[in-house]
């Protein structure tokens, strides 16, 4: 039952989080807000829902360990496993900006997780928690995140998003239906996890490193994929890239605004494998070719990844 709660909330979460994008994002149509704005904005955090609902919902319940290896094992499985695999298929050329800022970024994002998380070691404290105030200061880096994002596109020729107009009622009956699934999806996923974890003797943490994470990231899994089979390298990274920074800025923001989150000592290896993660992506871009992950370098994430994953399983 565990393992059918797990894979039938993950399928609602998946599918609450599609109608909550399309109806937000047809009632901010109809208030003649920029397809560009509604783009950058309701699309691109609504991908982030199903990590943010679960990542919550775990943190209400007292399983911080779910919620913040939710959010690492994400970042981790992005780039070694998404972008591995995505390179392998077809080799993935990186914008300039890419390359300067944005991965950049998401080391700073990950490295404020490990500054403002080790309290012990910074603060003398008597344990390590991610505060309300660390996650006010996430939401602030989210906020100039975003205006970066606007700036770099009011300024680019990127194709806008095509917003479907939809009756407001059915809109609004999207909405709602988004909102009940992401709830109750994330509610029986959680429960799933957990339940799993006791039986199979795995802690949170090894739960929210792995199925937890694996599971969220498939969205970006899939479309990785398949822009980097189609030949669409720029959709391919810059899906990951992003993804990785709302991961920390939004969804560890808001969830330790709204409930501080404890860290685990542990916690620590795997901030480290994180940023260890983006600085390989950053260096390989300078590599065999200037600006392109190479069908090599994806051998090389995913070999990286699955040593990670023994090495989760065989330390838990």
């Amino acid at each position: 039952m565990s393992i059918v709660f797990l894979i039938g909330g993950l399928v609602v979460i998946l599918l609450g989080a599609n109608a909550l994008v399309g109806g937000a994002s047809s009632i901010a149509k109809r208030f003649k807000i920029p397809d560009l704005v509604i783009g950058l904005t309701i699309v691109s955090i609504g991908t982030s829902t199903p990590e943010l609902a679960i990542s919550i919902i775990s943190a209400i319940k007292g399983n911080t360990d779910i919620a913040v290896g939710n959010v690492l094992g994400s970042n981790i499985a992005n780039i070694l496993l998404i972008l591995g695999i995505s390179a392998i298929v077809y080799p993935l050329a990186v914008h300039k900006n890419t390359q300067y800022k944005e991965i950049p970024l998401g080391i700073l994002a990950v490295a404020l997780i490990g500054f403002c998380g080790n309290d012990i070691f910074f603060d003398s404290s008597s344990a390590n928690v991610l505060t309300r105030i660390d996650g006010i200061v996430l939401l602030c880096f989210f906020i100039i995140f975003l205006y970066y994002t606007f700036q770099i596109a009011t300024k680019s020729d990127i194709p806008r998003e095509q917003i479907k107009h939809q009756p407001m009622w059915k809109a609004i009956l999207f909405v709602l239906l988004g909102i009940g699934g992401l709830y109750f999806g994330g509610k029986y996923f959680v429960e799933g996890a957990i339940v799993m974890a006791k039986y199979f003797g795995m802690s949170d943490a090894l739960i929210g490193l792995t199925i937890v994470a694996i599971g969220t990231s498939l969205p970006e899994l899939a479309t990785s994929v398949v822009a980097a089979y189609k030949k669409n390298p720029d959709i391919a990274i810059g899906n990951v890239v992003g993804s990785n920074i709302l991961n920390v800025f939004f969804i560890l923001g808001i969830t330790a605004t709204i409930k501080p989150l404890p860290l685990n000592q542990s916690t620590n290896i795997d901030i480290a494998v994180a940023i260890l993660a983006s600085l390989l992506l950053f260096v390989s871009t300078f590599m065999v070719h200037k600006r392109k992950i190479t069908r090599i370098e994806g051998i090389i994430f995913v070999t990286i990844y699955i040593i990670y994953l023994v090495y989760l399983i065989s330390n838990q």
